[in-house]
């Protein structure tokens, strides 16, 4: 089976894959030779992700699947939420001078200091179309939010929240146990089974 990942992230691909142990044959955007945006302006994980699935696949007519990724911060109200990945470019705190990653972490960081609540969790939200029929999967990891970055693997938020039952963050994780605990990863096993049936 192809599948066509609506995303040109290539962190979220390499995760993909992984997790896939590439017994499905899952192509990126360029890969797929689409070029441009896809539109993502909803107020939930659920509608983008239902969005950008159905966008690709009435383009190329292809099976295919989307996610949308949140962190949840409780002493943020549930911020940044559906807007993390532009967080740092939003709001009246706004970081320009720095790349969007750094920004948001930098954002994050700030307004979760002197706060002792650090509780947050990551929500990934896969919505996938086989010939015409969606089917969503949501998948969910607990954790706290750090003072201070720590590692250099992964992606996004990952130097700053560390899962529940462990002691270090996800970016100080290898990649192989990242995907047993991740949020993405749970979300996406959901996906292999269904695939499996």
């Amino acid at each position: 089976m192809i599948l066509i990942f609506a995303t040109n992230n290539l962190h979220k691909l390499d995760e993909i894959r992984a997790l896939t142990r590439h017994r499905i044959k899952i192509l990126g955007l360029s890969e797929a030779g689409f070029q441009g945006e896809i539109p993502e302006d909803y107020p939930t994980l659920e509608q983008n992700a239902s969005q950008k699935s159905w966008y690709i696949y009435n383009k190329l007519k292809q099976n295919c699947f989307a996610d949308d990724t949140g962190l949840e911060v409780e002493a943020l109200d549930g911020a940044p939420g559906v807007y993390s990945a532009r967080f740092s470019r939003i709001g009246e705190l706004q970081f320009p001078e720095l790349d969007v990653t750094e920004g948001n972490i930098r954002k994050l960081l700030t307004l979760m200091d002197g706060k002792t609540n650090r509780r947050a969790r990551f929500r990934t939200v896969i919505s996938i179309i086989v010939d015409g029929q969606e089917t969503r999967f949501e998948g969910i990891v607990a954790g706290t939010i750090t003072n201070e970055k720590s590692g250099t693997r992964g992606f996004g938020y990952d130097p700053v929240f560390v899962p529940d039952g462990e002691t270090c963050t996800f970016a100080e994780m290898d990649i192989s146990k990242k995907n047993k605990i991740s949020h993405r990863g749970v979300a996406t096993n959901k996906l292999v089974d269904f695939l499996n049936q």
